[in-house]
C-alpha cells in the first residue's frame, strides 16, 4: 500500500521570552513523538525578544517552507539575526518580512558588518515568493542598502523603511533599484531628508505612477523647497489612495500648493498633513483659524484631514 501523507496542522505563532503556555507545551511535545506522521505548519511566524535554544528547537520543529509572513519585534544584535538568517533561508515561500531593531555594536568593524550582512542577504536568493520588504530602526542598513536590495529576487509590493539612517549612496540607489517598478505601497517614515536632493524620490514616484497606492512620507523633514521639485511627479501618481506628509515643516504657501495639486487625485480618500507653520502660536500650539482659512478658502478638496 502507498504510504499515506503527513497530517499538517497549521497554526500562528508568537514566540517570546517567556515559557511556552501548556497547550504549545504539549502541542509541540505531540508533534515530535509523531514527527514522521505530522507536520506543523506555520502560516504566520512573530519573534519578540532574543531568539534562545528554544526558540531555535521550535524552528527546527517547523516546515519552514510553510512560513509565509515572518515579523521579528525586539531588539537584536546584528550578529544574532546572521545567525538566525539560515532558518530564514529554508522559508522558501516567505511573502512578507519585517525587522524591527537592529542594532550594531561600536566595535563592529566595517568589515564584520559586510560578512554579517552577507550571511543574511546570501538567504534571500532562496525566497521566492517574498513581496513585502519592511525594516524598522535596522542600524546596519546605513551604507549598506543596496547589499541588501540586490539580493531581493522578486518585484516587490510593499516597501518600509522606517527610523533608518542611510546615507547618500543608499538613498540615490533606491532610484535604481529595478524591483519597485510594481510598488503598491511605499513608506519612508522617520527618515530624515532635510539635507538630500529628492530626485531619487522623484524618479521613483514616476516608475511607479500607476501602481503606487499608498505613499508614507511622515516626519521626514521635508522643507518647502524640496516638496516643490516633488510636485509634478506626485501629481501623476493616479491610483494613489493614502498619502501621509503629517510631521514635516511646511508653509502655507507650499501646503496650499500640494493639496492643489492633490485633490486632481480621483482616488486618494486618505490625507494626512501638517498643520502650515503660519498656524502655531508664539507658545507653539495650533491656531484652528488658520487651519480653517487654508481648508475653506485655498484649496476646493473633497476631504482634508489635518493632524499636528
Amino acid at each position: 500500500m502507498a504510504a499515506k501523507q503527513p497530517f499538517k496542522v497549521f497554526i500562528d505563532l508568537s514566540l517570546r521570552k517567556r515559557p511556552l503556555d501548556a497547550f504549545l507545551t504539549h502541542l509541540f511535545l505531540w508533534v515530535t513523538q509523531r514527527r514522521d506522521r505530522v507536520h506543523l505548519c506555520c502560516n504566520r511566524l512573530k519573534i519578540f525578544g532574543k531568539p534562545t535554544s528554544h526558540t531555535r528547537k521550535v524552528l527546527r520543529l517547523l516546515q519552514l517552507d510553510s512560513v509565509q509572513k515572518v515579523e521579528v519585534h525586539c531588539t537584536w544584535a546584528a550578529s544574532t539575526l546572521a545567525a538566525f538568517a539560515p532558518f530564514l533561508g529554508q522559508m522558501r515561500n516567505l511573502r512578507k518580512l519585517l525587522v524591527s531593531q537592529v542594532y550594531v555594536p561600536a566595535y563592529t568593524s566595517q568589515e564584520e558588518q559586510e560578512q554579517l550582512l552577507a550571511q543574511l542577504t546570501s538567504q534571500f536568493l532562496r525566497m521566492d515568493c517574498l513581496r513585502k520588504f519592511c525594516a524598522n530602526a535596522v542600524f546596519l542598513l546605513k551604507g549598506h542598502l543596496e547589499q541588501v536590495l540586490r539580493h531581493l529576487k522578486t518585484p516587490l509590493k510593499t516597501l518600509s523603511i522606517t527610523n533608518c539612517p542611510l546615507s547618500d549612496s543608499d538613498w540615490n540607489y533606491l532610484s535604481q533599484y529595478p524591483n519597485t517598478r510594481q510598488l503598491r505601497h511605499l513608506e519612508l517614515r522617520c527618515i530624515k531628508l532635510t539635507n538630500f536632493s529628492l530626485e531619487p524620490l522623484q524618479i521613483l514616484l514616476d516608475s511607479t505612477a500607476t501602481t503606487l497606492n499608498s505613499l508614507d512620507l511622515e516626519d521626514c523633514g521635508i522643507t518647502d523647497s524640496q516638496l516643490q521639485t516633488l510636485l509634478p511627479a506626485l501629481s501623476r501618481c493616479t491610483q494613489l489612495v493614502i498619502l501621509s506628509f503629517h510631521g514635516n515643516c511646511l508653509s502655507m504657501s507650499t501646503l496650499r500648493d500640494l493639496l492643489l495639486h492633490t485633490a486632481r487625485l480621483s482616488q486618494l480618500s486618505i490625507e494626512l498633513y501638517p498643520a502650515p507653520l503660519e498656524s502655531y502660536d508664539a507658545l507653539g500650539a495650533v491656531e484652528k483659524e488658520g487651519i480653517e482659512y487654508l481648508v475653506n478658502n485655498e484649496v476646493q478638496a473633497q476631504e482634508v484631514k489635518v493632524s499636528n
